[in-house]
């Protein structure tokens, strides 16, 4: 128990910071999110500093990423991004290397853009999405395309040197040439990172009603396709894929999500906020209303939904399938569990993972297991595999 303890605090811890406000929800967008009301923000920011408070002081002082994602974080007023941002400050160490803020085009105004840069904000991602106006009209984007030129001024101008683009493909739609322009756009602006991510039907959106309706189809066939599109167009532009929906330039891959695909630990703070934290994953209410009165009322870690105590099955399966979504894969003598000499070769499922080498799904490369081209497209039904098999040799 001392040395997984000692293996644990060794390890960096991300924060995570959910803004739950959005002037209004896109159609494909299935994050917690809502309106701000009157009394509200005072509310929500009061609350986070209750809820990091929750936290021993030795922990918060070895997180080394921040991340704040929402809704939308450039949401909040210049004053109330400084009393966010102060929270933070005060209850975190000096040794945190990454601190990421999501934003929309339409929040990246210069006041804003000032107090970040201030307190230390070190990336901004920027939710693009498209630069197409009628595809963002279809995602339901409040912004226009020449808004996101003006918000890019802006960071450039306010001395941001890390920024990422987030881009959607595979809309009901788009042409390839359509995501192609999309693409020689963003890389022309020269962001140090990009990302894309093929559109998603999750429940309770407006593009889940469409799908049901069969007002719009999902292509599998024109997925692919653009997945390779993408992976192919930003490899010519200079930006390596990292992991299956992520590019950086050389030294710009994002800190805070690399060591959680990693495993690392992260304490979630806000509604609807996941963490992973001391042998445990645990979010918080998906209500603004619930999450508050549970910090008020100190009942909120009973109040936290989907609990569960990570098994080593759970954790080997999670090490496996994230770790097979980045381009660097797993060394063969990874160990797999802090608390075991336990490796990727030593496990019962070995025969069958280096059966996908035999299909052409992965690739055995300077003792490292990767993902080949075909198998990074099926990545998720690979991880679903890993854990299945898993979940069925550890069963007592």
């Amino acid at each position: 128990m001392q040395a997984q303890a000692k293996d644990r605090l060794s390890e960096p811890l991300g924060l995570y910071i959910h803004v739950p406000f959005c002037a209004t929800t896109c159609d494909f967008c299935a994050f917690y999110q809502k309106r701000p009301q009157k009394g509200e923000m005072d509310a929500y920011i009061s609350g986070i500093e209750q809820e990091l408070d929750l936290y021993p002081e030795e922990d918060l002082e070895r997180i080394r990423t921040i991340f704040w994602g929402g809704g939308t974080p450039g949401l909040l007023s210049p004053k109330d991004l400084e009393r966010l941002g102060q929270a933070v400050l005060k209850r975190t160490g000096n040794n945190w290397t990454e601190w990421s803020v999501e934003m929309a085009p339409i929040t990246a105004h210069p006041e804003r853009l000032k107090i970040l840069k201030n307190l230390g904000v070190t990336r901004i991602s920027m939710g693009v999405q498209s630069f197409n106006d009628d595809l963002l009209d279809a995602l339901g984007r409040t912004h226009p395309r020449k808004q996101i030129f003006e918000a890019w001024d802006h960071l450039k101008n306010s001395g941001f040197e890390n920024i990422n683009l987030d881009l959607i493909f595979a809309v009901p739609g788009q042409t390839d040439e359509a995501l192609i322009q999309d693409l020689k756009q963003a890389t022309e602006l020269g962001p140090q990172h990009i990302s894309t991510y093929c559109l998603t039907f999750e429940e309770d959106t407006k593009m889940w009603v469409k799908l049901s309706r069969g007002e719009i189809k999902p292509d599998p066939e024109a997925e692919e396709h653009q997945y390779r599109i993408a992976w192919e167009t930003l490899e010519t532009a200079g930006y390596l894929q990292y992991e299956i929906s992520n590019f950086a330039q050389p030294g710009y891959a994002c800190q805070h999500n690399v060591n959680t695909w990693r495993m690392h630990e992260w304490i979630g703070i806000g509604p609807s906020a996941a963490s992973q934290y001391r042998g445990q994953r645990y979010t918080n209410p998906r209500s603004l209303q619930s999450w508050n009165l549970g910090l008020k009322e100190g009942t909120l870690p009973s109040q936290r939904i989907d609990q569960v105590i990570l098994s080593d099955s759970i954790i080997i399966a999670d090490r496996l399938g994230f770790g097979l979504r980045m381009n660097e894969g797993i060394a063969l003598d990874t160990r797999l569990l802090s608390s075991s000499e336990l490796t990727l070769t030593k496990l019962p499922i070995w025969a069958w993972l280096q059966n996908l080498c035999t299909e052409g799904l992965a690739e055995l490369v300077e003792n490292r297991l990767k993902l080949s081209l075909d198998g990074r497209l099926v990545a998720d039904a690979i991880a679903a595999e890993i854990l299945e098999r898993l979940e069925t040799v550890c069963r007592p």
